[in-house]
């Protein structure tokens, strides 16, 4: 008669993950957004909610541990929706700010960057070994990796700015960033659907 140590274990495992994850992009999102704000950067208020985009696909994916394959499904399929909405928020934001005008702060863009890439990089390595695993689990990996991708964005948009005094670097930057949400997004729709997940 087997016992199920080892899916315990398993879960037990994905559920400290998951949790780890929770905690820093919630509090990330708390600080990007409020700096973000502050600093007027479409990039910086871009990465604030892909970090609560991913707060919220790693509760949902805390939600199906342990759970039957539609409830695993169905956590990836909300997540990827809601990715894809975020997405599209943050393009209008970018059209908005374009209109009305806005110089950002290159300074808090390159630091709030470089923290929230360190934050990101840590997520990464700890969600890295589940990336091919079940599929709350994959969609969790994905917005990590899109994460690290954004952040190094965030960078790049704050030397921009500073090296070239324009807003133009930060609202495209935004606007890639949005457009790696919104493909993360669809990228979870599309294997939530394959058979086999």
């Amino acid at each position: 008669m087997s016992c199920d140590c080892e899916i315990e274990a398993q879960n037990d495992e994905q559920k400290k993950i998951l949790i780890i994850l929770l905690l820093i992009n919630g509090s990330m999102f708390v600080l990007e957004l409020v700096l973000g704000l502050l600093a007027e950067s479409t990039a910086l208020i871009a990465d604030a909610l892909d970090m609560l985009a991913d707060a919220a696909v790693y509760t949902l994916s805390l939600y199906a541990v342990g759970r039957n394959e539609w409830h695993k499904v169905s956590a990836a399929r909300i997540s990827g929706f809601f990715q894809i909405v975020l997405g599209l928020g943050v393009l209008l934001e970018v059209v908005r700010r374009f209109i009305s005008g806005s110089t950002p702060e290159p300074l808090f863009m390159i630091g709030l960057g470089v923290l929230a890439l360190i934050a990101n990089s840590i997520c990464l390595a700890l969600i890295a070994k589940h990336r091919d695993g079940e599929i709350h689990m994959r969609a969790s990996w994905i917005f990590s990796r899109n994460d690290v991708i954004a952040n190094l964005g965030v960078i790049l948009a704050g030397v921009l700015v500073a090296t070239t005094g324009s807003n133009l670097s930060d609202l495209l930057i935004g606007a890639v960033i949005a457009a790696v949400v919104v493909l993360g997004g669809r990228r979870i729709l599309l294997e939530a659907r394959s058979p086999g997940n």
